[in-house]
C-alpha cells in the first residue's frame, strides 16, 4: 500500500476519532488521523480534562477554607492563585495530549497535520498550515470533526468580554463579577469554579430550571446548593443585550415570567448556550453526504448515504459527550472490519456534571416515565442519612431511582451529591443487564459507602428501606 493510501482515514483526533483509529489499528487496518490542532481534540485540550483540573483546584480551595469543619487549624488566610490554577489545568491537558500522541505512535497510526476535507468518496485532502494540499486515498473515511461553542445571534463571542468555554479556561486574570448564560453542564461547572475562588457569579437560564435536562428534583437541589454557596440563579430569564463599550459589560436581563428587566454590571459574560457542529468546509456537499440541521445522517453503524464515508461524535444524532463519541467510534470501526457490534442504546447513556455537589444520571426522569405511560415506583434516599456522607462532611443531595411497577425494570437513576459521577456506572451496567429493583436490594453493598444509597433508594421504592 502506498504512503498516501490507507484502509481508513479519520478526520479529527478527539475522543471519537483517536479511539476509532486505535481500534482500527488493533483490527489490522492501516490508519491515518487528520488533525489541524492538538491531538485529543476539544475534550482533552479544552473541555473534559482541563475543566476538571480547574474544578479540583476550586474544590481544594473550598476544603482549605472549611478546614475547621474537619478539626484542622490552618494558619493565615488561604488565597486563590488564579494564574497558577490555569497553569496547572493547561499542564494536565498537555500531559494527556502527550499520552494520546504516544498511543497513536504505539499503534502505528500516521498523523496527518492539517485541515481535512472530503474530495471524493474515498479521498481526503489535507491542507497544512502553509497552505500545501495533499490528497490521500482510503477504503473508508470517518468524519469526527466535533463541535464548538454556540453563539446567540444577538450576542457574539468576542473572546475578551463575551467569552466561550475556551477563553474561560485561560483568562489572563480572575474576574470580580461574571454572568453565565446557560445552565447546562458547561455553564454550571464554570459557575461553580469561579464562585468557589471568589468571583461573584450570576447564572441566567431561559428555561424554568437549571440543568434542565436533569430530573426536576435534581435541578431543585442544585439550585438550592448554588444559592447557599452564593451563586445568583435567575431562571425563566433571558439576556437581551450585552453592552461592552465600557471597561466591563452591562448586561440587560428580562424576567420572562414577571416581564421585568434587570441590569447587571460585570467584568465578563460567559456564553454557555450549547454546542454547534463543525461541518463547514469538510466536503459534505461536494461528495453528496446527507446532513440535516447541523447533523450528518447515519445508520446504526454510523455509515452515511455514501457507503465509504462514516460519521461519529458531536456531528451525528445523540448527546454530545466524549464517552458517546468513543463508543460510536468503536462500533463504527468494528462494523467496517466485518465484525457484528451491538448498536448503541442511546437510552442508557450516563450524563455527568462536575459541580459541587456533582450530578449524574441515566435513563428516564420521573416526568418522562410518567409521560411514557409507565406505572412507576420511586425511591429517593438522601445522603443526610448516609454515615459515609456525614463522615465526609458532604450530606447534601440524594439518589433517586425509578422502576416500572409491573416488571421491576430500572427506568432511571438520578444522583446529586459528592462523587456521584463515580457511582452512576452501577445503574448503567444494571440497566444494560436488565436488573430489577429487588436484585439491587438483595445485592450486598459495602458499608460505609456512598454507594449504599443506591440500594437504600431501591429499597425505598419497594417500602423496604431500613435506614430512613
Amino acid at each position: 500500500m502506498s504512503a498516501t493510501k490507507f484502509d481508513l482515514i479519520v478526520i479529527g483526533s478527539g475522543p471519537g476519532g483517536y479511539v476509532a483509529a486505535i481500534r482500527a489499528s488493533q483490527l489490522g487496518k492501516k490508519v491515518a488521523v487528520v488533525e489541524k490542532a492538538e491531538v485529543g481534540g476539544i475534550c482533552l485540550n479544552w473541555g473534559c480534562i482541563p475543566t476538571k483540573a480547574l474544578l479540583k483546584s476550586g474544590q481544594v480551595f473550598q476544603y482549605i477554607n472549611h478546614a475547621k469543619d474537619y478539626g484542622i487549624n490552618v494558619a493565615g488566610e488561604a488565597e486563590a492563585d488564579f494564574s497558577a490554577m490555569v497553569q496547572r489545568s493547561r499542564g494536565v491537558a498537555a500531559g494527556m495530549s502527550k499520552g494520546v500522541e504516544f498511543l497513536i505512535k504505539k499503534n502505528k497510526i500516521e498523523k496527518l497535520l492539517g485541515f481535512g476535507k472530503l474530495v471524493g468518496p474515498k479521498q481526503v485532502e489535507v491542507t497544512d498550515a502553509d497552505g500545501n494540499a495533499t490528497v490521500y486515498d482510503a477504503e473508508s473515511i470517518i468524519l469526527a470533526t466535533g463541535g464548538r461553542a454556540k453563539e446567540l445571534p444577538h450576542i457574539k463571542i468576542d473572546g475578551e468580554k463575551v467569552i466561550g468555554y475556551r477563553q474561560a479556561m485561560t483568562l489572563p486574570e480572575q474576574p470580580k463579577k461574571m454572568v453565565v448564560m446557560g445552565s447546562g453542564a458547561i455553564g454550571v461547572e464554570f459557575a461553580y469554579f469561579y464562585n468557589s475562588i471568589g468571583t461573584e457569579v450570576t447564572v441566567v437560564e431561559y428555561l424554568p430550571r437549571i440543568v434542565p435536562n436533569e430530573d426536576a428534583d435534581v435541578s431543585k437541589e442544585l439550585e438550592r446548593n448554588f444559592k447557599k454557596q452564593g451563586i445568583n440563579v435567575m431562571t425563566n430569564a433571558a439576556v437581551q443585550t450585552v453592552d461592552t463599550s465600557g471597561d466591563g459589560c452591562v448586561v440587560k436581563i428580562t424576567d420572562n415570567k414577571k416581564g421585568k428587566e434587570t441590569t447587571i454590571e460585570c467584568d465578563v459574560v460567559l456564553s454557555a448556550v450549547g454546542v454547534e457542529t463543525n461541518l463547514e468546509g469538510i466536503g459534505l456537499e461536494e461528495v453528496g453526504v446527507a446532513h440535516d440541521k447541523g447533523k450528518v445522517l447515519v445508520n446504526d453503524y454510523y455509515q452515511t448515504n455514501i457507503p465509504s464515508v462514516y460519521a461519529i461524535g458531536d456531528i451525528v444524532k445523540g448527546p454530545a459527550l466524549a464517552h458517546v463519541a468513543s463508543h460510536e467510534g468503536i462500533i463504527c470501526v468494528e462494523k467496517i472490519a466485518g465484525l457484528t457490534p451491538e448498536p448503541m442504546n442511546y437510552g442508557n447513556i450516563p450524563g455527568c456534571t462536575y459541580t459541587v455537589p456533582e450530578v449524574a444520571s441515566v435513563g428516564m426522569t420521573e416526568e418522562q416515565a410518567k409521560e411514557a405511560g409507565y406505572e412507576i415506583k420511586v425511591g429517593k434516599f438522601p445522603f443526610s442519612a448516609s454515615g459515609k456522607a456525614s463522615a465526609a462532611g458532604h450530606k447534601e443531595g440524594f439518589v433517586k431511582v425509578i422502576f416500572d411497577a409491573k416488571y421491576g425494570e430500572w427506568l432511571g437513576c438520578h444522583m446529586i451529591g459528592s462523587n456521584v459521577t463515580e457511582m452512576i456506572a452501577e445503574a448503567v451496567v444494571a440497566r444494560k443487564l436488565e436488573v430489577t429493583g429487588h436484585e439491587i436490594i438483595t445485592a450486598v453493598h459495602p458499608h460505609p459507602t456512598l454507594s449504599e444509597a443506591v440500594m437504600e433508594a431501591a429499597a425505598l421504592a419497594y417500602d423496604e428501606c431500613i435506614h430512613l
